[in-house]
């Protein structure tokens, strides 16, 4: 391969870095003899901003390289690289060999370079292949690759079209080549997935000031803010807890893993605690006994779930791959963690039973759909039970689209469908000849029938009566059941918390997503006015809720008078089948721009085209239901709007008051989850087991109540006897007489520091640890020592806890270690340790182990200390 000339590149980056260097000397002179606010621009517009014909204009002072497909003229400066064209090697599904074309290409001799986008990607390449005996050795880089022989080879990179060069015989060839174009999503990924939906679930503890908090050791209290206190003459950060009384109690930013948000009840009536008391010994004891019956309970069920066998979906294989890769996205990592969980799920013996909880438009079809492959690949059939006769619909349409090239046999029975269609499904579904059955709760009817039902799929469950789920309830036992859910009731979401259902959560929002923007006002028709037509004007559609069928023809006349360039169309669920189908249809195709309708858009067809819903009376929704309704808009990369009208405050209750705070509040993409929780609080977590424990709840706080279940769980399942007296870890308090906080002038935000605060003190590992410490470098900047000093403490506080160290103290001159009863150290090494130097360790009593052997300030210093603590915790690790 003949190599381009570097001199022109290098010319061009001098060029560019000369211009860099003259901007930023500019800036740093202005900066050092500014006279102003350092936070205001030190520089006007046209200096901090270049037009693109001036920059071209520069640029055009340098050498530049073109990179071009079609072939040119040789001449000085052009080269043409000699290559073939390459073969078409798209894997066919439904051909004997699917990777024929693939087998053809490597045989011809030239060497070859497979490219996959992400690790992922690069295990499912490896296993498709691994099935036809194709076995690629993995590379790190291309380079590596032609610095060796190998004819096949692997390797991570973002290659969207392939490449075959004749000198040398080299093909790149991209995945996007063998399984079919996808679009990439770039993104910015922090950790790993499992690490983000941890932070979805440890965010429910974030703290508002003047928001209740439940301490372990002392019990429901309110959070006062961030104080600043001086101890032991050096500066550190403490959380301020006010209890009954006034008293004051404060915890060090360190100890924060010992505070929970209290859930439970409203906050306003939270049980506040007087310090010092038996009050909070005893609720705490009586929710420990509680936790303790409930955790004998959930063991039974546990055991009955596992004893319970269903049926073992066949492992994926390569046409699962196949349909896999015809999904035209990348999948998010929270949606790949999703999709694997229920596949381990339906591939065991016992039945599945997983909630999948994430936001309008955010994967959970295309997991419902991996899902439904495998049970029809098993031979099984698939039904598909939604809310209301537009999603049946709009599923039906997805599902055709996707199974298009598969011979799957999809059908959907609802209101739409006539008495002899409905018929004639019957029949075919007891003889086993449809495959997929999606409906309304018209697939619960005892007239229905399936030969070989293996998989339900539940969308939005909370939207079924009692009824329903009875007969859901009388299901589980027989079949595997997947429930999709933006926002799980209380009831559902405790029970997932709490371990009787399994769960999973899609946080990660699709690629050029945008949060919808919510308004809380008070009915005004000008309000209304301006927001249609700020979307009509930019050539969207408007949805116009208004949820009374008696008044929604005067309510569409009235607007109509409003905005008489409207075009508007009614919808509701009293209308004809027909007519409603022609009216979803019309609004769909831009008919017309404006839809007044009821809350039959509320898990209706996808409108791209539109962004901004108006809903009258918002105060009569629910908190899920808000949160559905606002998703029916925002579907596209268009900035999408949410005006909810209200009464007067003084009409609305004070449950109503809350919701639309808490709807307003919660904005940000993947806010369901958040707002489950929100509803949690609101409506009560109701009873976990069939038996009222609400009092119990409400007295420690549904997160430290769910704590306690878990940790009971865990000690009768090792056959131990749960400690009532102490039912949770207080965990190791670590004093090492060192600055360590997030300084004021690093992080200027309070509610920030503490929720980064929270997050260091429940990290569960050095990776988590290290994975924050990238966060806060990059959207703070270096670290401070103070900083540097809390991570490490916090590190040695994680080795301590495993340890079983009660506490940790270390001065200038000595080193104190407090023991728990049974701690997990190797006695051995104390002994040897007193034996060789009985002046340096001491054993105070049968708990307390002593270091006194700094000797001339061996101390003093920050490094010195840690060093010296991490070394003799390490020699007393087992």
């Amino acid at each position: 391969m003949t190599k381009l000339p570097e001199q022109t590149i290098v010319v061009q980056c001098q060029g560019v870095q000369e211009a860099l260097q003259h901007f930023w000397k500019d800036v740093n002179e202005r900066y050092e003899n500014r006279k102003v606010d350092p936070l205001r621009p030190l520089l006007p517009p046209h200096r901090v901003l270049m037009p693109p014909e001036e920059l071209n204009a520069k640029l055009m002072d340098y050498g530049r390289v073109r990179l071009d497909t079609d072939s040119a003229k040789e001449k000085q400066g052009r080269y043409n690289l000699s290559h073939l064209p390459l073969p078409e090697l798209t894997l066919n599904a439904r051909a004997d060999n699917p990777l024929a074309p693939l087998e053809t290409f490597i045989a011809s001799g030239s060497r070859i370079l497979l490219v996959a986008e992400s690790a992922g990607r690069r295990e499912v390449l490896l296993e498709m292949l691994a099935q036809n005996q194709i076995k690629p050795v993995e590379f790190a880089n291309w380079s590596t690759f032609l610095g060796h022989s190998e004819p096949l080879g692997i390797t991570l990179g973002s290659l969207e079209a392939g490449l075959h060069l004749s000198e040398p015989d080299v093909a790149l060839i991209p995945e996007a080549l063998l399984l079919g174009q996808r679009v990439m999503q770039k993104r910015r990924r922090r950790g790993d997935s499992d690490y983000q939906t941890d932070q979805v679930i440890r965010n429910l503890t974030e703290l508002r000031e003047g928001a209740p908090v439940v301490h372990i050791d002392h019990g429901v209290g309110r959070y006062r803010g961030l104080q600043t206190l001086s101890v032991d003459a050096r500066e550190a950060e403490f959380v301020t807890l006010e209890y009954a009384s006034e008293a004051k109690l404060y915890v060090p930013v360190a100890s924060l893993h010992l505070i929970a948000r209290y859930t439970g009840t409203d906050d306003e009536l939270a049980p506040l605690h007087r310090l010092g008391s038996e009050q909070w010994t005893k609720a705490r004891r009586k929710a420990a006994e509680k936790a303790r019956d409930a955790a004998a309970e959930l063991l039974d069920i546990y055991a009955r779930r596992e004893a319970r066998k269903g049926f073992a979906f066949d492992s994926p294989d390569q046409q699962y791959h196949a349909f896999s890769a015809g999904f035209p996205f990348e999948e998010t990592p929270d949606q790949q963690q999703a999709i694997e969980s229920v596949i381990k799920d339906m591939t065991a013996i016992q039945p599945m039973d997983r909630l999948v909880c994430g936001d309008v438009g955010f994967g959970k079809t295309e997991v419902a759909m991996r899902a439904a492959f495998m049970a029809v690949q098993s031979g099984k059939q698939v039904a598909i039970l939604v809310p209301t006769t537009l999603l049946a619909q709009q599923h039906y349409e997805s599902f055709r689209d996707r199974f298009a090239d598969w011979p799957v046999e999809i059908d959907v029975v609802s209101r739409f469908r006539s008495a002899k269609q409905v018929q004639g499904l019957k029949e075919k579904l007891q003889e086993g000849k449809i495959d997929i059955i999606i409906g309304t709760h018209k697939i619960l009817q005892g007239d229905l029938h399936f030969k070989n039902l293996g998989l339900l799929i539940i969308d939005e469950e909370h939207r079924f009566g009692v009824r329903h789920k009875e007969k859901l309830k009388s299901l589980r036992s027989e079949v595997d059941i997947l429930t999709l859910t933006a926002t799980p009731i209380p009831r559902t979401l405790n029970m997932a918390m709490s371990g009787i259902r399994d769960l999973s959560i899609i946080a990660t929002p699709p690629a050029k997503r945008l949060s919808v923007k919510t308004f809380v006002r008070q009915h005004d028709d000008q309000l209304i006015k301006e927001a249609v037509l700020r979307e009509l004007l930019r050539g969207g559609q408007v949805y116009c809720l208004h949820n009374e069928v008696s008044s929604i023809e005067k309510a569409a006349e009235d607007l109509q008078a409003l905005i008489p360039e409207a075009r508007i169309g009614i919808g509701h669920g009293q209308m004809r089948e027909r007519e409603l189908e022609q009216v979803m249809s019309d609004f769909y195709h831009k008919r017309f721009n404006i839809l007044v309708c009821t809350t039959i858009i509320e898990t209706g067809i996808d409108v791209p085209s539109a962004n901004t819903i108006i809903i009258h009376r918002a105060d009569k929704f629910g908190l899920a239901q808000l949160h559905q309704l606002r998703g029916r808009v925002g579907r596209s990369h268009h900035q999408a709007y949410a005006y909810l009208m209200t009464p007067s405050p003084k009409s609305m209750t004070r449950d109503a008051v809350k919701r639309l705070d808490a709807i307003s509040d919660a904005q940000d993409l993947g806010a369901g989850f958040m707002l489950a929780s929100n509803d949690l609080e609101i409506r009560g977590a109701g009873e976990l087991l069939g038996e009222d424990q609400s009092g119990q709840i409400q007295s420690v706080g549904f997160t430290l109540y769910t704590e306690m279940l878990e940790k009971a769980v865990n000690a009768i399942r090792l056959g131990e006897t749960p400690n009532l007296d102490k039912p949770l870890q207080q965990g190791t308090e670590v004093n090492l007489r060192l600055p360590a906080l997030l300084p004021e002038d690093y992080i200027h935000d309070v509610h920030n520091r503490l929720i980064l605060y929270k997050r260091i003190a429940a990290a569960g590992s050095d990776n988590d640890l290290k994975g924050l410490q990238v966060e806060l470098i990059d959207r703070f900047g270096l670290l401070p020592e103070q900083a540097k000093n809390l991570f490490r403490q916090t590190r040695i506080r994680l080795t301590a806890e495993k340890l079983g160290i009660i506490k940790l103290d270390a001065g200038e001159d000595n080193i104190r270690i407090e023991f728990e009863d049974q701690p997990k150290i190797d006695p051995l090494a104390i002994i040897q340790m007193i034996q060789a130097d009985p002046h340096l360790y001491k054993l105070e009593g049968s708990s307390v182990f002593k270091y006194s052997g700094a000797i001339n300030g061996a101390m003093e210093q920050p490094e010195q200390r840690f060093a010296t603590v991490e070394s003799l915790l390490q020699k007393l690790t087992v």
